[in-house]
């Protein structure tokens, strides 16, 4: 069944289910993005336009957030916490009189319960910490190891610094293992990379 929602369209920044996104919004069509949302269903939609530009097509898949922790500030502007709750597929862009831009779209399915094998998990696990090695992270693998498969796969999804169109296709993988095996190819793809390269984070 296809659903309206008012989209937030951010160059890079990728929302994953169970999972949750930082923002601070002052321009003011988001502001008015924001207060519609929190007196109708706490929820915006959060999808990458295609180029940094004015009204740029937008990708076809997407995540709805629900607002969580907010701090409204005296100026207009606020700062939040989304909280992903599905993704969704664009059917249309809707032609509307808002300042934020609004679309047609239907949910994604995603099964919640899939989970990695075993060989997959330690593959992952055995690259993620060449990775992480390579680029110079402290991470503590102890914590690691304890995140279920989602939790892991979809967060090192969400910030690993990779460009928007890699967190795009990451975003698009069909399941949990194809969203995996896509992972462990970009990080070996950026491990080669030349440490003179700038790569685009959001940290």
């Amino acid at each position: 069944m296809s659903k309206r929602l008012s989209i937030f369209p951010l160059p890079g920044a990728v929302l994953f289910p169970g999972l949750q996104l930082p923002l601070h919004i002052f321009e003011p069509r988001y502001r008015a993005l924001v207060g519609d949302a929190l007196v109708r269903d706490r929820r915006i939609a959060m999808i990458q336009p295609q180029r940094s530009t004015e009204g740029a097509p937008l990708y076809t898949v997407g995540c709805v957030g629900r607002i969580g922790e907010i701090e409204a500030m005296e100026d207009g502007r606020y700062n939040l916490v989304l909280e992903g709750e599905a993704r969704f597929k664009l059917l249309r862009e809707l032609d509307v009189t808002t300042a934020f831009r609004q679309i047609e779209a239907e949910l994604i399915d995603d099964d919640e319960d899939e989970t990695l094998t075993h060989a997959q998990r330690g593959g992952f696990e055995y690259e993620a910490r060449k990775f992480a090695d390579a680029q110079g992270y402290s991470v503590d693998w102890d914590s690691v190891e304890r995140l279920d498969d989602q939790s892991l796969i979809n967060g090192v999804s969400q910030i690993a610094p990779f460009d928007p169109a890699s967190k795009q296709a990451l975003l698009e993988a069909q399941n949990l293992s194809a969203r995996c095996e896509l992972l462990v190819q970009l990080m070996l793809f950026y491990g080669r990379r030349d440490g003179g390269e700038e790569i685009i984070t959001l940290q």
